[in-house]
């Protein structure tokens, strides 16, 4: 008898645990998708996957609030001093740090982390990182007048310097190095497309599938093949905005270029207009509208641009742009599924929309818990 009693109180409390599992698993099953999103996108990386693999509704609702990457910041040039200031577009948040190592420094280029920097009185570029205050030389360059970028993380075996100088609208030099070289390879290459100054006058670059793709003035797009070493002018240039803006030195037509898992895009922004997003289809060589960014969101600048995936989802479909003067600080973006501002573009002066000298975007440190 007492064997069959404890049998029984087993059968019971197991009964009651599965009717318990049952009851919640129900509660879960009732709420409403925009609930379950907010829970979600509150789980860390690894939660937020462990909870994807419960059902079909869970996955969706999951993967759709799963954030990959971080949004990159805005690094602020000061105006008299060392002391950076850095802006967090998700959180709206403000940092700063005192980076004495960059006095009298021009900030050239900005990938994974890492500044490219010109020193003013030693005339020699340098790699540095703000957040680790690591500091990599690199040897003098002739050149004077130029464009730089570089391929990735100067601490990588893969990473390529990279220079464009204007000499002449048929001719152009382009000088290389990698991280612990004792000088530059400089070759001077001849243009395909002799045209006039401001269309042969380098002003963006960035490094796509072993190829450096730089943008002129006019609009024309030309690629250094690193392995190669060849310099090709392509022949497709950027249609023009409906109000035919100029494109010259001035750049009353703004333009911006990143790339997006392997492909180039580039940002056009007239004043008069909204921005356009367009992809180079290398099949065809010509230039594509991207009326959605697939869940991507871009950060235009002047000096670098980035894209990202996998951002939280009240930043996908959006291209971010600075908004700087004396006392603001923070983003303007335009989303592509609405076409609108936000916030709207007359709330901010005009003054303030377009100014990108001082500013460029980083890739921010892993931890930032410790900033103030």
């Amino acid at each position: 008898m007492l064997g069959g009693k404890m049998t029984h109180n087993r059968r019971g409390a197991s009964t009651e645990v599965k009717n318990e599992n049952l009851e919640q698993q129900t509660m879960f099953d009732d709420l409403p998708s925009e609930l379950l999103e907010l829970i979600f996108s509150r789980l860390t990386l690894d939660n937020n996957i462990r909870a994807s693999v419960v059902c079909k509704r869970w996955h969706s609702v999951a993967t759709s609030v799963r954030v990959l990457s971080y949004a990159p910041w805005l690094m602020y040039r000061p105006l008299y001093g060392n002391q950076y200031e850095f802006y967090d577009p998700f959180h709206y948040k403000t940092y700063s740090i005192d980076l004495p190592e960059l006095s009298g420094s021009i900030i050239c280029y900005a990938k994974d982390g890492w500044l490219l920097l010109y020193g003013s009185e030693t005339r020699q570029l340098f790699f540095f990182n703000p957040f680790t205050r690591d500091m990599i030389k690199l040897p003098g360059c002739d050149e004077t007048t130029y464009l730089a970028a570089f391929s990735c993380a100067p601490t990588s075996s893969e990473c390529v310097l990279f220079i464009v100088s204007y000499v002449s609208p048929s001719a152009v030099n382009i000088s290389t190095c990698y991280p612990g070289a004792i000088e530059w390879t400089t070759v001077n290459y001849q243009n395909q497309l002799p045209l006039s100054m401001s269309s042969m006058i380098w002003n963006k670059v960035v490094f796509c599938n072993g190829l450096f793709y730089c943008l002129s003035f006019e609009g024309l797009l030309a690629m250094f093949d690193t392995d190669e070493r060849s310099w090709t002018v392509l022949s497709v240039p950027l249609p023009k905005c409906r109000n035919n803006c100029v494109r010259d030195l001035f750049n009353e037509e703004l333009m911006f270029m990143t790339e997006q898992e392997g492909n180039i895009i580039v940002i056009t922004q007239c004043s008069s207009e909204n921005p356009v997003v367009l992809k180079l289809d290398r099949t065809l060589m010509q230039w594509k509208v991207m009326r959605t960014l697939g869940g991507g969101t871009l950060f235009a600048g002047f000096m670098s641009s980035h894209s990202r995936i996998g951002l939280p989802r009240s930043m996908r479909n959006y291209v971010y742009f600075p908004v700087y003067g004396t006392e603001y600080k923070s983003t303007i973006s335009f989303s592509l599924d609405d076409c609108s501002f936000y916030p709207h573009k007359n709330w901010f002066p005009p003054e303030l929309i377009f100014c990108f000298n001082d500013i460029i975007w980083i890739e921010p440190p892993k931890d930032f818990s410790g900033f103030t």
